[in-house]
C-alpha cells in the first residue's frame, strides 16, 4: 500500500478588539475547489518536513513567515483519497497577508467560523479549531 501524500495547512490566528480570528482562504483552482474556503499551505515536498513546508507555503501564498504551534484535529483524507491534510495553529510572525494565490482572504472569529463553505477537508479540522477558540 503506498504512502499517503501529505498536505500541511495553516489555522493562521491573531487577537484583535472582535477577539481571536483565523485566516480562511478562498481557492481559485482547480474548478472543481474553487469558490471553497480553506486553510493556506500545501503539499510537503520530498525531503521536507511538514513544519518547513507549512513555513514556505505561507511564504508563497501569503506573502508571511509564520510561527508554527500545535497540531489541530486529526488528519484528514483529502477528497479523491491519496492524500491526507494536517492542520497546525500558526501566528504570523511578519509580514501581512496578501491573497497571492487565493480569490480571497477573511478573518474569522469564533462566531463566524461557519459562514463560509469550506472544503469537505478543511471542515472537521474547523470543528476541532472552534473549541480552542
Amino acid at each position: 500500500m503506498d504512502t499517503p501524500r501529505v498536505v500541511v495547512g495553516a489555522a493562521i490566528l491573531r487577537t484583535t478588539e472582535r477577539g481571536t480570528e483565523v485566516l480562511a482562504a478562498e481557492r481559485m483552482a482547480p474548478a472543481a475547489l474553487a469558490g471553497g474556503w480553506e486553510f493556506v499551505g500545501g503539499k510537503v515536498d520530498a525531503g521536507e518536513t511538514d513544519v518547513r513546508a507549512l513555513i514556505r507555503e505561507c511564504r508563497e501564498e501569503l506573502g508571511v513567515d509564520i510561527v508554527v504551534g500545535q497540531r489541530v484535529g486529526d488528519d484528514t483524507e483529502l477528497t479523491g483519497g491519496g492524500a491526507i491534510l494536517r492542520v497546525w495553529i500558526c501566528r504570523i510572525e511578519s509580514g501581512e497577508p496578501e491573497s497571492i494565490e487565493h480569490s480571497a482572504l477573511r478573518w474569522l472569529t469564533a462566531a463566524e467560523l461557519y459562514d463560509v463553505a469550506w472544503l469537505p477537508a478543511d471542515l472537521p479540522i474547523v470543528c476541532a479549531l472552534h473549541a480552542l477558540l
